[in-house]
């Protein structure tokens, strides 16, 4: 077991909670507020879409070791990025 990715998976499921549910979208940096032209929709899309299942992941990998464990994280979460990015740029920002 290891407790370092076990934090860091709460820590994400924590911000998942707060932006998905609270709107606190001022944890996210790099967006511009006033280019959003929904904040609740881009609360849910990063809070629900980037760091549920990221966090999720991380805390079920914490638990598990496997062969190229590393690999597998950043390859999720860059896939993860990449098509939370994309939504937003094309559909959120004016």
């Amino acid at each position: 077991m290891d407790y370092g990715l076990l934090i860091i998976g709460v820590v994400l499921l924590l911000v998942s909670y707060l932006v998905a549910v609270k709107k606190q979208t001022s944890l996210l940096a790099g967006f511009n507020e006033k280019a959003i032209k929904n904040k609740e929709l881009l609360g849910k899309v990063a809070g629900g879409l980037f760091f549920l299942p990221l966090g999720l992941l991380v805390v079920v990998s914490s638990f598990i070791n496997y062969p190229y464990e590393n690999a597998v994280l950043v390859s999720v979460m860059l896939v993860l990025l990449g098509g939370v990015y994309l939504f937003i740029n094309r559909k959120l920002l004016d």
